[in-house]
């Protein structure tokens, strides 16, 4: 019963509140850690080349070389699979909020808004300022719909979420079908957009070889059609998809690793068993094809979006075994930490790979070849891995889990990490 500190003032309804220390689920936020750092092995890519060339790896000349065996490598194990998990833990967070609040009593309806209203704020900021590849501002339209199904039992939400995430390959596949109908006009637009000519590419280079500003018309045009058009083909239907199998997942106690090892071995047999043949054949059949436009842009697409269903989950299955048995502790405390500042990671690695490839910086966009990408990614993953644990020794959160708690909760939240007595 919520009792009042005077008396005859009636009882104040309970309120749901910022999650303590004690209350983390470890299991979540080595996940979490886990993912914030695959994320960029793809983002990368987006950093530092042409915006066609994260989707056609043939639109620019990077392929030569250690080239393409690294486009691969990073194309099967990471391609979609860690922004996979990402979306599957964004959902498992609506459902663990709510449920706390629940258990005291509370309702967590009015911070959730507002949770989602800063976030859609703080993207939006990312996508336009920063980098046009954000994820947030798809989370947080994603968030504000769903809410209200975190209550459904969690095999509907997972058979829900399931069924969600095939309407873009079935859009995709029935587009393909229609590219030989279409007019010259039509498919010469979709081939440029595939491999723009060479005079567009540069036209690209150069501007995100200049200054910040010049930068600006080509990077919110580019998150527009993100926030609209892309995410009313794909971001919401993937994205908002796998946050109710999130929701249904932690329901069911698979994301704190509260199931058995056989489960888990089970789940990551069947996960990369039958997703990695896809991805791998998806390789093949694009390769096959040259990445033409007319095979790759639609039908070839689908090989790794639906393989990726299956390998994300075997992503899980491993970490939560990895979780049970206590495996790398060292590096398992570590991921913990990057976990619990995956928001403020996230964005660092927007900024410091714009600085990077960007004019504003060191101005080596397209100048970069993929095996010194992934030697990007290493320097950073080590860094992050350094400076999370270093951070949270002293802090309770990182600087941008800081601002968004203080504004969702409309108070300053405690920041330095008490000392012991």
């Amino acid at each position: 019963m919520t009792t009042t500190d005077a008396p005859g003032e009636a009882a104040l309804p309970p309120k749901a509140a910022p999650v303590r220390s004690g209350e983390r689920i470890a299991a979540i936020d080595v996940l979490r850690g886990f993912a914030v750092l695959g994320i960029l092995a793809m983002n990368v890519q987006s950093y530092s080349m042409i915006s066609a060339a994260y989707l056609n790896p043939a639109a620019n000349d990077r392929l030569e070389g250690t080239g393409f065996p690294i486009w691969v490598l990073t194309h099967v194990l990471t391609d979609t699979k860690f922004m996979s998990i990402f979306s599957m833990l964004f959902g498992a967070g609506m459902a663990l909020m709510a449920e706390r609040a629940a258990s005291r009593g509370a309702s967590s309806t009015g911070v959730h808004y507002r949770r989602q209203f800063w976030l859609l704020v703080l993207g939006l900021a990312h996508a336009h300022l920063i980098w046009y590849g954000d994820i947030l501002v798809p989370y947080a339209l994603c968030g504000f719909v769903l809410y209200s199904l975190r209550n459904a039992r969690p095999w509907r939400l997972i058979v829900a979420g399931f069924a969600m995430t095939a309407v873009t390959p079935a859009f995709f596949l029935f587009t393909a079908t229609t590219i030989p109908y279409m007019p010259a006009e039509a498919r010469d637009a979709l081939a440029r957009d595939w491999t723009p000519p060479p005079v567009e590419a540069q036209t690209e280079i150069e501007i995100y070889r200049s200054g910040w500003l010049t930068q600006m018309p080509e990077r919110s045009a580019a998150a527009l059609e993100a926030e609209t058009v892309l995410f009313l083909i794909m971001f919401f239907w993937r994205s908002g998809g796998l946050m109710l199998v999130g929701m249904g997942l932690f329901k069911l106690g698979v994301l704190s690793a509260k199931r058995s090892p056989t489960f888990y071995r089970r789940l990551a047999l069947a996960g990369f068993g039958l997703g990695l043949p896809i991805v791998i054949a998806g390789v093949i059949f694009n390769t096959r094809h040259d990445f033409a436009f007319e095979h790759s842009m639609f039908q070839g697409y689908t090989f790794n979006y639906t393989g990726s269903l299956g390998v994300f989950l075997g992503y899980v299955a491993i970490v939560m075994l990895a979780v049970q048995n206590g495996w790398l502790p060292s590096l398992q405390r570590r991921l913990q930490a990057a976990g619990r500042m995956a928001f403020t990671n996230y964005i660092s690695q927007s900024v410091i790979c714009t600085l990077i490839f960007y004019g504003h910086g060191f101005g080596l966009f397209e100048r970069v070849d993929r095996l010194g990408q992934l030697a990007i990614v290493v320097a950073i993953w080590v860094l992050q891995l350094l400076w999370s644990p270093w951070w949270l020794a002293r802090f309770r959160f990182g600087p941008l889990e800081w601002l968004w708690r203080s504004l969702t909760y409309m108070k300053f939240q405690p920041m330095a990490v008490r000392s012991p007595a």
